[in-house]
């Protein structure tokens, strides 16, 4: 089986935490192993107490095992090329802002909250040794259909999450992604203003 290499580390211009430049979003999972629930629990837990505005808590998840009907039905909401390789994830998990409150009121903030709770729970994971690939080519009016989603939640991503499992397994074409450097845009470029 593949596994993480030493390249899969960020080369950062400034050092960050470890679990942070070690982070990645491979497309190669292990279909053949359950998953580990205390991890996925830990996961959904960051989650859960990221921060959000007015501890609002816009955030929402629909988490399918594989092997299950929901799992089916959000590996069929997938479009492009994640349909070629996010159904062997042990985990995919629906991401829903909450735009409005339950009056209606607008919620502008939902989704950069939503985002944060994300990234919690992919930090989390990574931390686990568990990976997390988020997808935004979705058919979002398939997922609005899911059980629990009520009119207020938008599906905004979903997200695989699971074991690393053996790139060759992909298409050429995705092993040859799985395997590309690693690049960001400078941090000169990323911070377009600085006092």
């Amino acid at each position: 089986m593949s596994t993480p290499t030493l390249e899969r580390i960020a080369s950062t211009s400034v050092p960050v935490l470890d679990v942070l430049a070690a982070r990645w979003s491979p497309r190669a999972f292990d279909a053949t192993t359950p998953i580990d629930e205390a991890k996925l629990a830990a996961a959904l837990e960051a989650a859960r107490w990221s921060p959000s505005a007015s501890n609002t808590q816009p955030w929402r998840f629909i988490v399918a095992r594989r092997g299950t009907e929901l799992h089916s039905r959000i590996d069929d909401a997938l479009v492009g090329f994640n349909r070629e390789w996010a159904g062997a994830a042990q985990v995919l998990i629906v991401a829903l802002s909450e735009d409005q409150d339950a009056d209606g009121n607008p919620r502008p903030w939902a989704q950069y909250d939503l985002g944060q709770a994300v990234a919690h729970l992919s930090v989390q994971a990574h931390a686990d040794g568990l990976y997390v690939h988020q997808m935004g080519g979705i058919v979002r009016d398939q997922l609005r259909a899911l059980p629990g989603v009520e009119e207020r939640f938008t599906p905004t991503s979903v997200i695989a999450l699971g074991e690393l499992g053996d790139s060759s397994t992909l298409s050429e074409k995705l092993q040859e992604r799985e395997a590309a450097p690693r690049v960001r845009r400078s941090l000169d470029e990323t911070v377009i203003a600085s006092a």
